[in-house]
């Protein structure tokens, strides 16, 4: 089997990637080492927090670039992708007046509420600072995202291949013949011109093998996979469901998401979560499931303080896994043929219907990405 393009990885990323290209009239084949969306990497579920609420300009922007794209996805879908219930930004280490200004400037329609008039609109959360809202902020639905893009690059003639754990790629040929050999776990193979590789928490496994230059590699940043823990909590009777936005509060000892739970809290509680705090492992092969006491306590007693309108009593929860780059900043670059997209840090899923277009052109030569997105180009820090 031979393609233009190999696009290995059926989550957000690379399916996004996978639709996009076969758009543009390539020929693609789209490897997944389990199933698209899998519950072992990153992209499964129904609840991913969608927010314009950024400290930097350049993902602001980027947000924006992603709504044609979940238009076009929910009308694939049959129904919206993304549900708009609002986004709430508080604490004294997320700072939603500095938030707000970078709102302000990006011209994203929000509100700067006084901690009282907050707590006047939504009883069921103790706020302990002003409060940034925006109401084009909401959750989406990442497993029927996938889906929904992997259909859409069936459609459009990519061939998917599912149980296909790559193992390595190798350069083939040379100069207008050259291209790649795609080698599975089981000695199956695949060729191709170029490769796009959106591995996601296996991705440090695999960049020795990927057939990258050195120089790449060596400018490479470092990837930390993180097992996160996720506890879904029940409303109070007192609490109506439908009156929860999501949530980001960061304090001093602490920062804590918390959104409508979806499919994945059977409709009647909250995903709550402690951002970036769990077990550091060396790739999503060695992801165990286990829940971190502690970090359930720290959880536990935050929803006890802060979120009255929960019962403080998880009544189901889970792992999922972050792969962070220091600067919490994607990658998105090529180096002789190979592209590595990795939305990295927990907060990529929003970005899921510009990140083919961002890496197809990355790919293809064409088009621009932010110099931070660069393997050379690393600056500052998003600290999402």
């Amino acid at each position: 089997m031979s393609s233009q393009f190999l696009v290995v990885g059926a989550g957000l990323a690379g399916a996004s990637t996978a639709w996009r290209l076969a758009e543009r009239g390539f020929s693609v084949t789209l490897v997944e080492r389990d199933v698209p969306a899998s519950e072992h990497g990153s992209s499964h579920g129904s609840a991913r927090i969608f927010r314009y609420a950024y400290p930097e300009r350049v993902y602001v922007d980027l947000v924006a670039a992603t709504e044609p794209g979940w238009a076009e996805l929910s009308a694939l879908h049959g129904s919206d992708l993304v549900r708009r219930c609002g986004a709430l930004d508080f604490g004294a280490q997320r700072d939603p007046h500095g938030l707000a200004a970078v709102l302000t400037d990006a011209g994203v329609e929000h509100e700067l509420l006084p901690r009282d008039q907050a707590r006047d609109r939504w009883p069921h959360i103790a706020f302990d600072t002003d409060v940034l809202l925006h109401r084009a902020g909401g959750v989406l639905d990442a497993e029927s995202t996938v889906t929904t893009m992997v259909a859409a690059a069936r459609a459009r003639g990519a061939e998917v291949l599912t149980g296909w754990p790559l193992q390595r790629l190798e350069r083939t040929g040379s100069g207008s013949a050259s291209g790649f050999t795609a080698h599975a776990a089981d000695g199956r193979t695949v060729s191709a011109e170029r490769v796009v590789v959106a591995a996601g928490g296996f991705l440090p496994d695999l960049l020795t093998d990927l057939a990258l230059p050195a120089g790449f590699l060596g400018a490479f940043p470092p990837l930390e996979v993180k097992e996160e823990n996720a506890f879904h909590f029940p409303y109070r009777d007192d609490a109506p469901a439908q009156d929860w936005p999501t949530l980001i509060h960061k304090r001093d000892d602490i920062c804590v998401y918390a959104l409508p739970g979806g499919r994945d809290a059977q409709f009647h509680g909250q995903k709550v979560a402690e951002y970036d705090a769990g077990r550091v492992i060396r790739s999503a092969a060695e992801r165990t499931g286990r829940i971190d006491p502690a970090n359930r306590g720290r959880v536990v007693e935050h929803v006890r303080r802060f979120l009255p309108g929960l019962v403080p009593e998880p009544y189901a929860e889970t792992t999922c896994l972050f792969t962070n780059t220091p600067t919490e900043d994607f990658v998105v670059d090529e180096a002789d043929g190979v592209t590595v997209v990795s939305p990295c840090s927990g907060h990529g899923a929003k970005f899921a219907p510009v990140l083919g277009e961002v890496a197809a052109d990355v790919a293809l030569g064409t088009g621009s990405v932010p110099d931070r997105f660069r393997v050379g180009g690393r600056v500052g820090s998003s600290r999402a």
